[in-house]
Formats: structure tokens, C-alpha cells, sequence
């Protein structure tokens, strides 16, 4: 669940407490105050457009996995010597896509990538074709054009055609 709506928070803690097995996170992760509200509403990990020192450390003190956002070579050296090798690419399509994963296989051979803004069913290939590529993310499963005319066949449908991924964070 992004942090993008007042409901969010309240989704975390319905999804954390009617379905224990389910591993709820949430996303758009930006500061301390995110990373205690996250947590108190029973997300078991936390997603960030971009890292900062103090970002981590809050997720490291309430023990909250922390997949940190980076779009640059400076912000993954920053994220590494915090400790993280797995990292959010974004936006990924507009700072370079999988040209720009390609260019950083080398640099960076220790660190995996879970590209997402931009990515798509169409190109969401690409990327996971990449040995730096863990998994992609995306919103494409639950537009908002589906939900706002109930339109669950449709979401089925996206759901379905995804499978064929194996390997997708919903954002």
C-alpha cells in the first residue's frame, strides 16, 4: 500500500490483521513519521522513492526491511555504504530504463534492482531479462480507471497476464 491516501495506513493494518499470512508493506516511504506509522499499522516492510541516512536508520530501529529508491550511481554508493544491496530503481523508465541497468551491471555487480515507474507489461521483460534485475514493480495491475468503475474483471484479467512475470512487486 502506497502512502499516497489518507486510507492507506488503515488498509495496512485491515490487510496485517484479517490476513496474517499476507506480507503487506507500504510504499512512498519518505521519512521517520512514514516508517512509525507504517509500522505501527503492521507493514512488515517499507518501500522508498529515495534514500536517505535517516530514512534507513528509522527502518533499522523498528526493524522494518527498507527497499530503498536510488536513480543515481552516487545514490546507490550512499544506499551500499548503509548496508543495502537490494534497491529500488526509480522512476526507471525516465532515468534511463534498461540501458541505464545495463551501464551499472558493472559498477555495481553486487546490487540487485527492483525497477519501477514506467515499467509496464510491454517492457516489463526487458528488465527482468537483466542479471541485476531481482523483480519489477508496478501499478498496471489496479488502475485507476478499474477501480473507480469496479471493473474486477479487468483487474483479474491484468492479474492473470502478469503471472507470466513470476517476478512483480505490486506498488
Amino acid at each position: 500500500m502506497t502512502l499516497r491516501t489518507p486510507q492507506a495506513l488503515a488498509c495496512i493494518e485491515a490487510i496485517a490483521k484479517e490476513v496474517p499470512e499476507a506480507v503487506v508493506g507500504a510504499g512512498t516511504v519518505r521519512n521517520r513519521s512514514d516508517v512509525q506509522a507504517a509500522s505501527r499499522a503492521g507493514a512488515r516492510f517499507a518501500v522508498s522513492p529515495g534514500y536517505t541516512q535517516a530514512l534507513g536508520q528509522a527502518c533499522r530501529d523498528l526493524d522494518l526491511v527498507l527497499l530503498p529508491g536510488v536513480a543515481s550511481a552516487s545514490e546507490i554508493m550512499l544506499a551500499q555504504q548503509d548496508g543495502f544491496t537490494e534497491l529500488k530503481f526509480f522512476p526507471a523508465v525516465q532515468c534511463g530504463g534498461v540501458a541505464m541497468l545495463q551501464a551499472w551491471s558493472g559498477p555495481f555487480f553486487d546490487v540487485k534492482f527492483c525497477p519501477t515507474g514506467g515499467v509496464t507489461p510491454q517492457n516489463a521483460g526487458a528488465f527482468l531479462a537483466l542479471s541485476n534485475v531481482a523483480c519489477v514493480g508496478g501499478s498496471w495491475l489496479v488502475s485507476a480507471e478499474a477501480l473507480a468503475q469496479g471493473d474486477w474483471a479487468h483487474v483479474t484479467q491484468l492479474a492473470s497476464d502478469s503471472q507470466r512475470l513470476k517476478k512483480f512487486l505490486l506498488l
